[in-house]
């Protein structure tokens, strides 16, 4: 068994998800970059790796069975185990998002990156965070997926986008399941917000850097057992649902 802590972080070619993958793996941590572009993965992989990262590549595409199935299957033939996986990947879909003109297709591609393939790749390597000492996942959500939030119009919670938000509303609610169903197995599911971050997703519009917005996955990744599960993190600290 490898001593190290081994990590995967999904989507962890650019932005948030490679600053995640550079967060932890300056903690000594062996860290697995998912991503489906093969040429993308690679690069974010020796960029790591010069920064002095232990980090290795992870063919993944989440929306797709036999990709999750094969990512679980390099991380045991290699290790035998994950410590830690971090559901990074998602995606906003096409405008306009206004719920009465949106196409039902930019729902569907939304839904089944965020909440989809979260559930996919969890439940592909879920039998090998079993296998760890102290078993974290982190997903990575978004204070637009606060009902809380959404619904306080002086909130500032950004446009209308009735595939991207719900999307989050709802793997908020999927990580309360997970947690409901893995308490007492010392298995730790969590919620973090990046915030408004500098990144493709948003178009480069962001206010906050990769690096900031990685914090609070890197907290959450490295929680002491009998740390909090089933909660909504943002870097200050919980945040309403």
């Amino acid at each position: 068994m490898d001593e190290k802590t081994i990590a995967l972080v999904t989507g962890a070619n650019k932005g948030i998800g490679y600053e995640i993958a550079a967060g932890l793996g300056a903690l000594g941590w062996r860290v697995g970059v998912g991503a489906r572009d093969e040429g993308r993965r690679a690069a974010a992989v020796e960029a790591l790796r010069a920064g002095g990262a232990d980090a290795f590549g992870v063919p993944l595409d989440v929306t797709d069975d036999a990709s999750a199935a094969a990512a679980a299957d390099l991380l045991a033939d290699r290790f035998g185990r994950l410590d830690v996986l971090v559901n990074n990947a998602a995606v906003t879909g096409a405008a306009p998002q206004e719920p009465t003109v949106v196409d039902l297709a930019q729902v569907r591609l939304v839904m089944e990156t965020n909440v989809l393939g979260v559930i996919r790749v969890t439940n592909a390597v879920l039998p090998l965070l079993r296998r760890s000492a102290s078993p974290r996942i982190v997903n990575m959500s978004s204070v637009v997926g606060s009902l809380t939030r959404q619904s306080d119009p002086d909130a500032g919670t950004g446009p209308i986008a009735v595939a991207y938000a719900p999307s989050k509303t709802f793997l908020n609610a999927v990580t309360v399941q997970y947690a409901k169903e893995l308490r007492g197995t010392g298995v730790l599911v969590n919620l973090g917000c990046p915030g408004y971050c500098d990144t493709d997703l948003n178009g480069h519009r962001g206010t906050r850097s990769p690096a900031q917005g990685a914090r609070v996955a890197v907290r959450l990744a490295t929680l002491p057992d009998g740390g909090p599960s089933g909660a909504f993190f943002d870097e200050d600290g919980p945040l309403p649902w």
